[in-house]
């Protein structure tokens, strides 16, 4: 019902972003609504959903928006009390936290047993991986010193904690978690892989913008435009 709801308005406001974005944005609901039909009483596929959840579907649903079509939403106070959560100095703690209080073994088992912690549970890897992704796409602006290789030491760091997360999975003796070791070491399995293709994605984008940025930044340069304004300009796309 809520990825209904999101979708009709992201449609409302879809005449205002490129299609490229609307694809992206419709691959992050459909992956979201994949993700509640997967039978998680195998943990193997209870980090599928986490994946889907707290990962890549809030970064294709980031990738789909832009600050216009926000427009309506950042108008609400509460909302824009909110856009600090997005500041990489704070996203990055909050998800780290919230990736490791919800794998301590009693709370992940409880959550399985109890739907509506379950529930919260999910919310919380949706929410968190938002606001970790955020100063990454940049759909709002990011902080001026969260340049590129900021960025990509942010990405570092996060595959870093879910790295260490999946050996953990991969390495551990005994079951932690509900299920047997082997179901266990195929969940770990499965992070490492994501992780490792999101992180690959990433970082050949991120070299496409750095070149790209580059360029554009020296062509309005050379055009008589003061660095400061071309450098802001390239980053955001505002090259004429």
């Amino acid at each position: 019902m809520a990825i209904a709801a999101v979708g009709a308005l992201y449609a409302w406001r879809a005449g205002r972003v490129p299609g490229r974005r609307r694809v992206a944005f419709a691959l992050g609901l459909g992956l979201l609504a994949g993700a509640q039909l997967l039978d998680d009483t195998r943990l193997q596929w209870h980090m599928a959903q986490h994946l889907a959840l707290g990962d890549v579907g809030p970064l294709l649903l980031l990738l789909g928006l832009t600050g216009r079509a926000l427009a309506p939403l950042l108008a609400l106070r509460p909302v824009r009390a909110l856009r600090g959560l997005a500041h990489p100095a704070v996203a990055l703690p909050l998800w780290a936290v919230d990736l490791a209080v919800w794998h301590v073994p009693r709370l992940y088992d409880a959550a399985e047993a109890h739907p509506a912690l379950h529930a919260a549970e999910h919310l919380c890897f949706f929410a968190c991986g938002l606001a970790m992704w955020a100063p990454v796409v940049e759909t709002l602006p990011a902080p001026a010193w969260f340049g590129a290789a900021a960025r990509l030491g942010y990405v570092l760091a996060v595959r870093t904690a879910m790295i260490a997360l999946g050996n953990v999975f991969l390495f551990s003796g005994s079951a932690l978690y509900y299920g047997s070791v082997a179901d266990q070491r195929a969940a770990g399995g499965l992070m490492m892989l994501e992780g490792t293709t999101v992180t690959l994605a990433a970082f050949a984008w991120f070299f496409l913008r750095l070149f790209r940025d580059a360029e554009a930044r020296e062509r309005l340069i050379a055009s008589g435009v003061a660095p400061a304004r071309a450098a802001r300009a390239a980053r955001y796309g505002r090259v004429g």
